[in-house]
């Protein structure tokens, strides 16, 4: 597995190449977010270990960037900060999961292991198809009557479970576990508006869902 390490601080960098490549990972390191952008974008990575406290670039500003740039590398930013909004901020840039410092080298490779477990499951399924829209999981992406669809990060994620568990209803726990992680607790106004922003994307008349429709009381469904 390839692994790129963004962080600056020399013996936490160090402490975590060591532990990874003992554990069979190909390990480099970028130490500011310039690089981070550059490395990110230029070479092929199983994950991303993205710290937030960077020179030049943050941490957010680096994984939106990759994400504009359509690289859709699994991203873990790693911080020092515990607030809930950063780790929300964190995910809403395009992250895919959020460790806060001290964290002990087990839990850090078990949180990889479950993104990639997660990304994997997300892009197994090929092409899919429903109305105009068409879903590309190998390559994230999403096009409409042939033109892109510019879908964020998290939005892709958050169709990938509706269309992985079409016809079921997902109440708004079950959506905010797989798709926000477990570990981030969110208000169901946050929930639903993210699925209004997908549904102006790829609903014919996004007021009049037909793919993704509201079960009063319970949550959602996909009809796709």
């Amino acid at each position: 597995m390839r692994i790129l390490i963004v962080e600056d601080e020399p013996d936490i960098a160090l402490g975590l190449e060591e532990d990874l490549v003992r554990h069979g990972h190909d390990v480099e390191i970028a130490r500011d977010g310039e690089a981070a952008v550059r490395r990110g974008r230029d070479a092929q990575w199983d994950v991303i270990l993205l710290d937030v406290m960077l020179p030049y670039r943050d941490g957010f500003d680096v994984c939106r960037t990759l994400r504009s740039a359509r690289v859709r590398t699994p991203i873990i930013m790693l911080t020092a900060r515990a607030q809930e909004t950063e780790k929300i901020l964190g995910l809403e840039v395009g992250a895919d999961d959020y460790v806060t410092k001290p964290f002990s080298p087990d839990e850090l490779r078990a949180r990889i292991k479950a993104v990639l477990r997660r990304f994997e499951e997300g892009t197994d399924g090929g092409m899919y198809r429903f109305g105009d829209c068409s879903v590309d999981f190998d390559r994230a992406e999403v096009r409409r009557n042939g033109q892109p669809a510019d879908l964020t990060a998290l939005e892709f994620r958050l169709l990938g479970v509706f269309i992985r568990r079409r016809g079921r209803v997902l109440t708004r726990d079950q959506l905010m576990s797989q798709v926000w992680g477990q570990d981030v607790h969110i208000g169901d106004r946050v929930i639903d508006t993210h699925i209004l922003n997908l549904r102006k994307k790829i609903e014919p008349v996004p007021v009049q869902p037909r793919f993704v429709v509201s079960v009063r009381g319970l949550g959602y469904r996909f009809d796709g």
